[in-house]
């Protein structure tokens, strides 16, 4: 290993974060883009248990109704 003064941020940060933190940041990453390309797309993108967002001049979000 390196020693610490020798090291790069980029190996500093893969050295100090967890494995599942990443993976959970990777996974957050590709649904808020996916969520975006939709919007961008003229398309309203849903999330599940939360509600709608519709594209238009701007995004509006409308909340799920839970009949309960």
């Amino acid at each position: 290993m390196l020693a610490f003064r020798q090291m790069k941020s980029t190996d500093l940060d893969k050295s100090t974060s967890k494995p599942d933190e990443d993976c959970s940041a990777d996974q957050m990453d590709l649904a808020v883009n996916r969520i975006i390309r939709t919007l961008r797309g003229g398309k309203p993108a849903r999330l599940p248990g939360l509600g709608t967002i519709t594209p238009g001049k701007k995004w509006a979000f409308q909340p799920e109704q839970n009949d309960r």
